[in-house]
């Protein structure tokens, strides 16, 4: 096998960066390059999330690495604890909203499984460290899979002002979407009502006037026979909407199997929130954030 190339990261004190060479899973990997510490100080580091694949978290043992592939080692819990957030970073901060990057793998905020490794709570240790008794709420939210720009509010009545008139204050929102397949039509338009299922699957109800109203607007970037670049503009906000509406047009979102992907050649989901503008719910300012598409997605439809 040949060696593993060791690349200088942007903040080499606090990271290891390395390059992939040939295809392998991700414990045997990290206990190469990481051959002076233990098999269980690896697992432990790997379990923390201080570990991102081409800047996607990934905590699975036997997750497969491909050659070409970037893995970034955060060096010391401490050194995160201090100044490095894990798997995000932020855009944007003033008195009343904290708008973020988050990275795939991410968790938005807490479920049963996993209490830490959120964007709500990396945040919250944030504020806490200037003051105590502060703490950040919840505005919307992006799925694990999901990279991109999302926002949280620093105080209730923020929060209460940007959810009640989300829909008037938020002025665009958008995706990218690498989905599976050539598309037919380069743009287009797609509306349904979505329903959750008992086990929690949303899908387009057949009924009229049975679920929620949702509307979904896409156009092709870029496509190849394989697979096809999308951007996508929400004119609703419902639960797995863009997920569910490519599912419905045929084109699933690459690595998404839940709505049907029948692969995962970019080890992630293939959606990316790319741009969240938005009037500023205290001075009324215009405000644009973006998020550059991941590299790996342009590289598929080349």
């Amino acid at each position: 096998m040949r060696q593993n190339k060791k690349y200088p990261s942007k903040r080499q004190e606090k990271s290891l960066t390395y390059k992939v060479e040939d295809p392998t899973e991700l414990l045997p990997f990290l206990l190469k390059v990481m051959a002076n510490r233990s098999r269980n100080s690896v697992k432990s580091i790997l379990s923390r999330g201080q570990v991102t694949v081409n800047n996607h978290i990934e905590t699975k043992y036997n997750y497969r690495l491909q050659p070409g592939q970037t893995v970034t080692i955060l060096k010391n819990k401490a050194a995160v604890k201090e100044s490095t957030f894990i798997g995000m970073s932020i855009l944007y901060e003033d008195g009343d909203i904290i708008v973020v990057k988050k990275d795939a793998g991410l968790l938005s905020i807490a479920t049963k499984k996993e209490k830490k490794k959120t964007v709500y709570h990396q945040l919250m240790d944030y504020v806490r460290r200037e003051n105590s008794q502060r703490r950040i709420y919840v505005v919307h939210r992006l799925d694990k899979e999901t990279s991109g720009v999302m926002m949280f509010a620093k105080n209730e009545q923020v929060k209460q002002a940007l959810q009640h008139a989300w829909k008037e204050n938020v002025k665009e929102r958008t995706y990218v979407a690498l989905v599976e397949g050539k598309l037919t039509k380069d743009k287009g338009t797609i509306a349904s009502r979505l329903k959750e299922s008992r086990t929690h699957l949303m899908y387009s109800s057949g009924i009229k006037n049975d679920g929620l109203h949702a509307i979904t607007h896409y156009h092709v970037i870029q496509s190849n026979k394989n697979f096809s670049l999308l951007e996508v503009r929400l004119e609703t906000g419902r639960k797995n909407q863009i997920r569910v509406h490519m599912q419905d047009l045929g084109h699933p979102v690459v690595g998404d199997k839940k709505y049907g992907a029948t692969g995962n050649p970019i080890g992630r989901l293939g959606l990316h929130a790319k741009v969240l503008a938005f009037e500023h719910p205290t001075t009324g300012e215009l405000l644009r954030f973006e998020a550059d598409v991941p590299k790996n997605f342009f590289d598929k439809v080349k």
